[in-house]
């Protein structure tokens, strides 16, 4: 029985971080007025998810669940934002999506299931059912956190400043805190393949 393929190394950043990038540059570049900047990003952000899901689909047979989620979400809400000209949905997704997933993960923990596991369980290696549910723990907390900081983020600030803090501040939270946990992974026996630690699941 074949093993399927999965994303890895440049050609999963692109899937996952790809429609975010694609979000900036055209929130920084797009040639219109600065007002109108924030809806033709959205509508880019919108096209490059669904090619991503799409991409994913044609190229491996698989979406991952969590990309699945995270571009219906994008889909959804940017459509609202579009079709009701108003920022707010489109600044409200992160939110949702951390406190949805945080939810889905704790909800595994109390079910002895750390779901995480089913997501990322060919990237860790080795990791014992200890190491998975704090890894679990781990993560639900951070993705409340990120939900928290994010509204307090957009309701304070202006929009320009709500997007470089997706660029600046999300992404590098995100990548700190996995880099951050790979020395609890390796006491809980996580087998080091040469690979970079994994969030689970975009970066929002």
């Amino acid at each position: 029985m074949s093993t399927r393929a999965e994303p890895a190394g440049g050609t999963k950043l692109l899937i996952d971080l790809g429609p975010l990038l694609v979000f900036f540059l055209v929130n920084f570049l797009a040639p219109v007025p600065p007002l109108a900047k924030i809806f033709v990003a959205t509508g880019a952000f919108m096209f490059a998810m669904v090619a991503a899901v799409v991409f994913s689909a044609i190229r491996y047979r698989h979406v991952s669940p969590l990309l699945w989620f995270s571009g219906i979400m994008v889909v959804l809400l940017g459509g609202l934002t579009l079709w009701l000209h108003d920022e707010t949905f489109i600044k409200m997704k992160p939110t949702l999506y951390y406190c949805l997933v945080a939810g889905l993960l704790g909800f595994g923990l109390w079910k002895d299931k750390p779901l995480l596991k089913l997501v990322l369980g060919s990237a860790y290696p080795g990791l014992s059912n200890l190491g998975w549910r704090k890894l679990t723990r781990n993560w639900a907390l951070f993705f409340l956190l990120m939900a928290l900081l994010n509204e307090a983020i957009w309701r304070s600030t202006s929009t320009d400043f709500w997007v470089g803090f997706k660029l600046w501040g999300a992404i590098p939270l995100t990548l700190l805190f996995a880099g951050a946990n790979v020395p609890m992974l390796l006491r809980h026996g996580l087998i080091l393949e040469d690979k970079a630690p994994q969030a689970p699941g975009p970066v929002e």
